[in-house]
């Protein structure tokens, strides 16, 4: 490991990655006043983050009050807790729920970034749910207001993976959020951003402080100086195929919702060099994805009708589950011998249309010639072109239907919870269970995809990085999905990755500018 005092260039705060929870940290170090230097190793900015739909999910946060929704940090609290456990440290947890508000603040009254409440339902049925959700969402963008910037912001799923023309007129969900954090970082005169500038090493003194990131560029190898401190948020190790198939038991890892060029394991691997605890190695946030010809897989959820079976041609899920619930169920077939092959099969309800949420929108004709949407008159028909047996598949549909008929899911509780019905737009149960039937069936391949890995170093409630002795390693902090998630091995509600990562960058920038956040703030007396 390289020991030196001797850097190319020095800084107060070297921030590694440019996701969400990197530029938040960012800002939060430069709005400082420490002298910030963020590097990306890819040509655009965002991430994974850029492909999320823009949740953040802080319990009890202003913008909450203000747009009508009661809720509170101990709401939140309870909720989080029934649902997490004791998988991950409390005081990591409360640290993560008590700093959000402030986060919030931060957001909107240093960064000016306006954001807004939108309704998407917590996860689970556990005490404190918000069944209209709690997460907030940064207001659109124009590409107008973003300006040449708009080039290097990440773009969306459908032109960056799937070769549709880029529509950068207005960006919105995750693209928003990187697109404001950078313009607000270039309105910082302490703040350096670096594209297509890979962190190779982490840098050591002989203390074992981490005191700079070694970094490759179009001219080489540079040593950067961290004074402060340095804050890896770089995504995780989700295209890595072969840290998915060491850890997480994965065929590959094209599925993954991530750029290809993004979420290679690099911070991983950094940290694992200076000795870091490592968690939650074979957890990711799971979620169903449609297969397309070029071996890309979209997320996908929303199924409006139709039933999902494994490739024993069996149902084995409720098919309206939060995704990484659904998720987890498709890795448990797979460890179950079931096969890799999952099948979305519907009929002509919605005139052979595609009757889920799924962008972009799967091509019908282009899926069948690639062999991933098969089309036929009857159930054995249907069964023969995807490979699996037609009683089973036949008794899988038969049982559905009867469950339609009676209008209740008596195997899998399809449409009782508040997230299932969502979706649907239904006030009941009944209404999420439609017959299959008519003259047309359809079967499109689905795979276990991602929204990216979970697993990484273990951080205290300062975001510092734990070493094997479970001492922070000075000088080293991780947030986002570089680090071990807050929430364990659950997915608790919609934003928890972004969300948790911004609070995460938050504390850290705290730590290293020595004024660490309490985990407990003292109560403002009235």
């Amino acid at each position: 490991m390289s020991q030196s005092s001797t850097f190319d260039a020095e800084f107060d705060v070297v921030v590694v990655g440019s996701g969400v929870a990197a530029l938040f940290g960012a800002a939060a170090a430069a709005s400082r006043g420490l002298t910030t230097f963020l590097v990306e190793k890819t040509d655009r900015f965002g991430g994974t983050s850029a492909y999320s739909g823009g949740a953040v999910w802080l319990p009890g946060n202003p913008v909450l009050a203000r747009d009508g929704l009661e809720d509170s940090v101990a709401s939140g609290r309870t909720y989080f807790r029934a649902v997490v456990g004791d998988r991950t440290d409390h005081d990591l947890q409360d640290a993560f729920l008590n700093t959000g508000p402030m986060v919030v603040d931060f957001l909107q009254d240093e960064l000016g970034i306006p954001t807004r409440f939108q309704a998407f339902p917590d996860y689970f049925d556990a005490p404190g749910r918000q069944e209209v959700g709690r997460s907030i969402y940064p207001k659109p963008i124009r590409g107008e207001e973003v300006g040449a910037r708009t080039a290097d912001i990440r773009s969306s799923v459908p032109s960056d993976q799937f070769g549709a023309p880029e529509d950068s007129t207005k960006l919105e969900g995750g693209r928003a959020w990187v697109a404001r954090l950078v313009l607000a970082l270039d309105a910082m005169e302490t703040a350096e951003l670096r594209l297509t500038t890979a962190a190779e090493e982490l840098i050591r003194d002989d203390d074992g402080r981490v005191v700079g990131v070694a970094v490759r560029d179009g001219s080489g190898v540079r040593r950067v100086g961290a004074r402060r401190g340095v804050l890896v948020a770089a995504g995780g190790f989700e295209r890595s195929s072969e840290l998915r198939s060491l850890w997480q038991r994965m065929p590959t890892a094209d599925w993954s919702a991530s750029h290809p060029d993004t979420g290679s394991g690099d911070a991983v691997r950094m940290f694992e060099k200076v000795g870091a605890r490592l968690d939650l190695l074979d957890q990711s946030w799971w979620c169903p994805a449609t297969l397309f010809p070029n071996g890309h897989a979209a997320f996908t959820l929303g199924f409006r009708s139709g039933i999902i079976v494994d490739g024993t041609g069996r149902r084995f899920g409720n098919e309206l589950l939060p995704y990484d619930q659904m998720g987890r169920r498709m890795h448990a077939r797979m460890d179950d011998g079931a096969g890799e092959e999952f099948w979305f099969v519907f009929d002509d309800t919605e005139a052979g249309g595609f009757p889920a949420i799924c962008v972009p929108a799967p091509d019908p004709g282009q899926l069948r010639e690639a062999g991933l949407w098969h089309t036929a008159g009857s159930i054995a028909e249907l069964a023969d072109a995807i490979g699996i047996d037609p009683d089973a598949l036949g008794e899988s549909v038969a049982r559905f239907n009867g469950f339609a008929e009676q209008g209740r899911d008596s195997d899998f509780g399809r449409g009782e919870d508040p997230y299932g019905r969502f979706f649907l737009g239904a006030s009941t149960p009944e209404e999420c269970l439609r017959p299959l039937g008519g003259k047309r069936l359809h079967a499109v391949r689905l795979v276990l995809g991602d929204l990216g890995t979970k697993g990484g170093a273990v951080i205290d409630p300062n975001g510092s990085v734990v070493g094997a002795d479970g001492a922070p390693i000075p000088g080293l902090y991780a947030a986002g999905n570089s680090s071990a998630s807050v929430s364990g091995e659950a997915y608790p509600g919609p934003g928890v990755p972004l969300g948790s990562g911004m609070t995460m960058a938050f504390r850290a920038v705290a730590d290293m500018a020595g004024q660490p956040l309490p985990v407990n703030p003292v109560p403002v007396s009235p």
